[in-house]
């Protein structure tokens, strides 16, 4: 009978367990469920006290005569009194909030900057219809007028073949420039400063050796421009090696996406097409009504277009590192490339209006405040100028093309975030020193300079009246193309920047930001950064 009371017992035990590992099954199956976020990066916390309390509660629904609710004391079975129930409005357990949750949404489905797109989109239909009409003109002219077709007939033979050589040595020198910058990045970043030099100006003593008027002009300007970049280039000397450092960094991951380089492949080409219509409008220009005025609205549309074409590829390698900095994904490159053409195209057409001028207002204000002198009036002028800078900075950077990718926000609230980013971490010295960008300007210089090589060369045995035209129009195809591949190594640089300053935790980055700005505040003569207000306005 004691054996019978006993095994009746323990199953009477093991029966009044059950409900209680089931009730522990699903309480460990909800925080499992709360856990899952879209990114999967939520933390569920049940803090020791909670647990207790639920154990507590658990034990107080057994019943009276459950092994459980009875205390063993000295040998003998003593029935303690049910505690009071806990407040029904007490959690069983709480959800500690992460940073994570505080995170805007990385999958917004809102355009940006509807009205700059709304605006290009207006731009690319009247320039498609302005080349057609042009090219139109053109043959028509070709078939009707015996004089229009002498004067085409000679533009085609003298000039067409020179500028489409142009376009394909300028897309063969893209690739090679973004090419050997991914590989040996150490090398290039004094490569490209220094060849950037000697090219533009063995370019302009070329043209001026033709001794016409046109010619002297052009080549004097770059001439002009070699000087202030090998002026720049020994300026810069002490910043190179940290370009190289932070280059080889921000290009660590691009190996993990093996597609990523297609979206600045597709550009290329399709700014090769559109490049090569462009050339054709520009001769059926040449027999219609003010022939100049029309050049240079073909001038400016395409130097849009283009920049929005670079900027499509910058969108679409940010988000893809951004993700990987920030969630540690990696993102479909084909979906990002499909968002930067659509829900973010008109942050791409705002900012490809508002970075060149940022670039020239800063290499402007950095040229007037290395000038010393007297000139109160002078120096009044730069303080202005150095005042614009820092407004254009805070609500129009280039940093700005990270944030639009990866969270989706406009141009200009994304300019004032990341700025605002930079120096809360005191970044700002860094950043404002930073080549990279005039690394990927030089490049295309560089490019454009052996074009203006080539076709001048090759024009002026042909047919001299065009050299200084065809020279000019290949230095600008060839920067532009260029500047379109450089898209990558650029944004990978961006990336590397604004992620840091958001999660400086981050597991992925190492101590080179952080050494970089203890140097520069140890020793202010490693990098000269662009002072906002000169000096003698300080006071």
């Amino acid at each position: 009978m004691g054996a019978l009371e006993e095994s009746t017992e323990e199953e009477r035990e093991n029966g009044n367990k059950a409900p209680e590992r089931k009730e522990e099954e699903r309480e460990e199956t909800g925080a499992k469920d709360m856990e899952k976020d879209e990114m999967g990066f939520q933390e569920q916390v049940i803090h020791p006290d909670r647990q207790a309390d639920s154990r507590l509660s658990m034990l107080q629904r057994l019943n009276p005569s459950n092994p459980l609710r009875i205390v063993i004391n000295g040998g003998s079975r003593v029935t303690t009194p049910p505690p009071p129930p806990p407040p029904q409005s007490q959690p069983r357990f709480t959800q500690t909030p992460t940073p994570q949750q505080s995170m805007i949404s990385l999958n917004s489905s809102g355009f940006t900057n509807k009205i700059t797109l709304f605006l290009f989109l207006v731009h690319m239909v009247v320039a498609i219809g302005l080349v057609g009409f042009l090219i139109f003109k053109g043959i028509q002219g070709f078939l009707v007028s015996e004089n229009v077709r002498r004067k085409e007939k000679k533009v085609l033979k003298y000039f067409l073949p020179q500028v489409e050589a142009a376009a394909l040595l300028s897309i063969t020198l893209a690739f090679t420039w973004q090419k050997a910058v991914r590989l040996r990045p150490r090398i290039m970043v004094h490569f490209i400063i220094w060849s950037s030099f000697a090219m533009s100006l063995a370019a302009g003593i070329l043209l001026i050796c033709f001794q016409k008027p046109a010619t002297n002009g052009v080549g004097a300007c770059l001439v002009l421009f070699a000087i202030g970049n090998g002026l720049y280039a020994c300026w810069v000397t002490q910043r190179t090696g940290f370009c190289s450092k932070i280059l080889i960094k921000s290009l660590e991951p691009v190996s993990q996406f093996h597609y990523l380089n297609r979206p600045t492949y597709l550009m290329l080409g399709a700014g090769f097409i559109w490049m090569s219509l462009w050339i054709l409008a520009v001769i059926g220009a040449l027999n219609f009504y003010f022939p100049p005025l029309i050049i240079i609205a073909l001038v400016l549309s395409l130097t849009w277009t283009a920049e929005v074409m670079r900027n499509v590829a910058n969108l679409t390698v940010s988000r893809v590192i951004a993700l990987y900095y920030l969630r540690g994904v990696k993102s479909s490159t084909q979906f990002c490339f499909q968002r930067a053409l659509t829900l973010n195209l008109g942050s791409a057409c705002l900012g490809s209006l508002f970075v060149p001028s940022i670039e020239a207002l800063r290499i402007l204000a950095r040229g007037l405040n290395l000038l010393e002198g007297e000139d109160e009036f002078m120096f009044s002028c730069a303080h202005c100028c150095l005042d614009v800078m820092q407004s254009v900075f805070k609500y129009g950077n280039g940093w700005a093309f990270v944030q639009v990718a990866a969270y989706g926000k406009i141009f200009t609230r994304a300019s004032i975030d990341t700025w605002a980013l930079f120096e809360s971490r005191g970044m700002e010295t860094l950043v404002d020193s930073d080549i990279t960008s005039s690394v990927c300007f030089l490049s295309g210089v560089c490019t454009g300079s052996i074009c203006t090589i080539m076709v001048a060369a090759w024009t002026a045995k042909v047919h001299q009246g065009f050299t200084a035209t065809i020279s000019v129009l290949a230095f600008f195809i060839g920067y532009l193309m260029t500047r379109i591949a450089m898209a990558l190594p650029h944004a990978c640089v961006s990336c590397y920047y604004v992620c840091y300053a958001e999660n400086p935790q981050n597991r992925m980055f190492d101590n080179t930001i952080p050494t970089r700005i203890s140097k520069l505040k140890s020793d202010r003569g490693v990098a000269v950064p662009t002072p906002r207000v000169p000096h003698r306005f300080q006071n």
